[in-house]
């Protein structure tokens, strides 16, 4: 290789790097501000496609054109009825004026920091301002609708002020006035998560225990109550049944005894001799066997169809 040739070869790769220092490309997703010692020098670039700096001087700073998220940390804030909760709060917002935005945060990062001033700030005083009952709920409940075990539980029929949602919208709106100069816009915020601190929540859980306990104790109170009912009216029914089938059963047992009478009466009147020596046939038969041993007199009475003169 000549001299001539390296030297075309050094313009070019100089060529190269000078155009790779003077052009920038910007997609759809991001808005660019140039500038210049620090400062930023003409409008926002938020047209995506190739584009042009002085090289060397001016310096693009990339935003992101998308919405972003803001998720802040769980805080302890007391309510308006002196209950300390944990509230976790999220937003979404995008920044609408970079240039402003740049002047006034630089980056996303001083924009996450100035959020979490505003945001939490904001959130800290609706909480304080309202009830707990407030926070948890949007609409109001029918009280046909909701069965109350105990007087703690009335609570859940307390008429709403505002509500969960109309509170949001009261945090989103206050905050978003103090984001309008940044170059931000706030979209959405939520309250994500509401919770006892842990102190409380402890002594909540004992309370709800002992409550079920209550409430479990007076069901089987109840139950054993009913049981017992049940049993008096079983055993009385029982004892009903029993006597009237005892009554039938005498008054079955006096026909029967007197329809034997009747008949034994019958066929005595027709022949009493032979009537006297059926009856006896069938002593004999019930009373003696191979292996008993009678002792009686020839004049016994009991005897008397053995006597060989009759």
């Amino acid at each position: 290789m000549n001299r001539a040739t390296t030297i075309q070869l050094i313009i070019l790769l100089g060529i190269v790097f000078l155009m790779g220092q003077a052009t920038y490309t910007v997609s759809e997703t991001e808005q660019v501000i140039i500038t210049q010692f620090g400062e930023p020098v003409g409008d926002p670039v938020t047209s995506p496609g190739l584009h042009f700096k002085v090289p060397f001087v001016q310096k693009i700073n990339v935003f992101d054109n998308r919405f972003l998220e803001w998720d802040g940390n769980p805080n302890q804030v007391p309510t308006r009825d002196r209950r300390f909760i944990l509230v976790d709060t999220y937003a979404r917002w995008r920044i609408t004026d970079p240039l402003l935005f740049f002047q006034r945060l630089r980056d996303e990062r001083g924009a996450q920091s100035r959020l979490d001033d505003i945001l939490d700030g904001e959130t800290r005083n609706a909480v304080a301002q309202h009830n707990l009952i407030e926070l948890v709920r949007s609409t109001n409940r029918n009280a046909e609708d909701v069965q109350i075990e105990s007087e703690e539980e009335e609570v859940i029929l307390e008429a709403l002020e505002l509500g969960r949602q109309a509170i949001q919208t009261e945090i989103l709106e206050t905050a978003a006035g103090r984001t309008s100069d940044l170059g931000i816009e706030l979209l959405d915020l939520r309250l994500k998560r509401i919770n006892y601190v842990t102190e409380v929540q402890q002594d909540v859980f004992a309370r709800m225990i002992a409550e079920r306990q209550r409430v479990a104790e007076e069901f089987r109170s109840e139950g054993q109550g009913e049981a017992a009912r049940i049993d008096g009216e079983r055993e009385l029914e029982l004892a009903i049944i029993q006597s009237e089938a005892y009554r039938i059963a005498e008054e079955l047992r006096g026909k029967a005894d007197a329809t034997a009478t009747a008949v034994y009466a019958e066929a005595y009147n027709r022949d009493p001799d032979f009537y006297a020596f059926t009856k006896s046939m069938e002593t004999y038969e019930q009373t003696m066997d191979g292996e008993t041993l009678f002792i009686l007199g020839t004049d016994s009475e009991f005897m008397r169809f053995f006597d060989g003169d009759r």
